[in-house]
């Protein structure tokens, strides 16, 4: 008899463990295509980011070195806002440091699937965005996760930083945009990736709908970013009664 609880593919231990290589075989079926979507929406933000950087009055290579060095979306935006309505350095910094703290947790849930060495986690840390450590999540084998974490993390790094310098070149070339509803584009796409995950467990879905409560509720109220920090309290809401998984019987019956 199978044991219900799933474990990771002996064969996906020893191939992390022998070569450490990532390889595009290495994905399930769809998640490649998945990724580059994810790539496709990053590039069209990061154009959005640096041609708001430099219409609004800084020099094209703060961006671009903001984006090489911090490398987070949302953080970086908010920097930028904060030196454009004419902060300081350290208002942006202090910013920029409280809206990526969450990446904080995400390290601490994907360190093993980075790798062993001091070097891979290094660098791996630097590539830890919501999108990867959502890619990540999904996978079930060690070998899967690993790859999913490379693939989506180095390819939206070169997409982000390739498109926040073209974007930082065009400079106010684009005019408002807003109008284009560049904004839109990561909300959905980070929409589309935890379907999946709402539809196949109940916890998930109480703490999804607890933290949307709390955020929007207390947009109004506080600084942007802080709302998102705060919607983490939906997290209590998953410990709230068992998990309950569909079983064989329950698909049978329905």
């Amino acid at each position: 008899m199978r044991s219900p609880h799933r474990t990771d593919d002996p064969s996906n231990r020893t191939g992390e463990g022998a070569t450490g290589l990532v390889r595009f075989s290495d994905l399930p079926p769809g998640v490649l295509r998945d990724i580059a979507l994810v790539w496709l929406a990053d590039a069209v933000v990061g154009v959005s980011f640096g041609a708001i950087a430099v219409g609004g009055g800084l020099p094209v290579w703060v961006p671009v070195l903001m984006s090489l060095l911090v490398y987070a979306g949302s953080a970086q935006f908010s920097a930028v806002g904060v030196l454009t309505a004419g902060g300081g350095p350290v208002a942006a910094a202090a910013t920029g440091l409280l809206l990526n703290s969450r990446t904080a947790a995400f390290s601490l849930a994907l360190a093993d699937d980075l790798g062993r060495s001091w070097t891979a986690r290094l660098i791996g840390a630097h590539l830890v965005t919501d999108e990867t450590a959502a890619f990540v999540l999904a996978q079930e084998g060690r070998r899967q996760r690993k790859a999913a974490f490379w693939i989506s993390g180095v390819g939206l790094f070169v997409a982000w930083n390739l498109s926040v310098l073209a974007g930082a070149l065009a400079g106010s070339a684009l005019g408002d945009t807003d109008r284009f509803g560049l904004d839109a584009a990561f909300p959905a796409v980070l929409l589309a990736l935890v379907l999946p995950a709402l539809r196949g467990d109940s916890a998930a879905r109480r703490a999804s709908a607890a933290g949307a409560v709390v955020a929007v509720a207390s947009a109004p109220l506080l600084p942007a970013g802080v709302p998102v920090l705060l919607a983490l309290l939906g997290l209590l809401a998953a410990r709230r009664g068992p998990r309950r998984p569909r079983t064989a019987s329950s698909r049978s019956a329905s």
